[in-house]
Formats: C-alpha cells, sequence, structure tokens
C-alpha cells in the first residue's frame, strides 16, 4: 500500500506539520489495517522534505528511479521509500 501527505498552502511548509502529518498517517493506516505489512510512498528528488520527513520518521529509500518526473522543463528521480510494519513497532517503542 501506498500512503502520502499533501500540503498545499506554503505558508504551513517548513514548520514539520508535514513529518508530524506523516508519521500520524503512518500510524493509524497500521493500527487500522492489521494485515498490511509494508506502507511505501514515493516522491520526486526536487521534493527534499518530503525526502527527509520520511526519512526522519523510519521510512528507508527502498529505490531511485531516473529521470522519469519532468517538471518546469527538469527530469527528476522517482523516489520510493517504505517501512514495515516491524520496523515501524520498533520505532513507535522508543
Amino acid at each position: 500500500m501506498e500512503i502520502g501527505i499533501v500540503i498545499y498552502d506554503e505558508n504551513y511548509w517548513n514548520k514539520s506539520i508535514g513529518t508530524k502529518a506523516l508519521k500520524l498517517w503512518t500510524s493509524e493506516v497500521f493500527n487500522d489495517n492489521p494485515q498490511i505489512e509494508h506502507l511505501g510512498l514515493t516522491t520526486f528528488s526536487g521534493n527534499p522534505r518530503m525526502m527527509k520527513a520520511a526519512e526522519k520518521i523510519g521510512f528507508t529509500q527502498e529505490a531511485r528511479i531516473r529521470k522519469v518526473r519532468y517538471w518546469n522543463g527538469t527530469y527528476y528521480d522517482s523516489m520510493k521509500y517504505g517501512v514495515t510494519r516491524e520496523e515501524w513497532e520498533k520505532l513507535s517503542q522508543k
């Protein structure tokens, strides 16, 4: 299963809101869906805030697909992150 968040209003960027939202969303998905063993999210290399948020809460970079996203005249890599239930539960106990 893939998850993600979007914060459209730039006034709310750089305030750790995305990190908190992603952490809460990850917990809710695992808690409400005991059959799910892995959560993934995909962003692009032009979104370093999302990459940092994913890594900060415990997601691991699992893949980089080079030059597949085109935006504003530039090609970017697709960045795939994931966390297993076991990893998440260990992180949640800290």
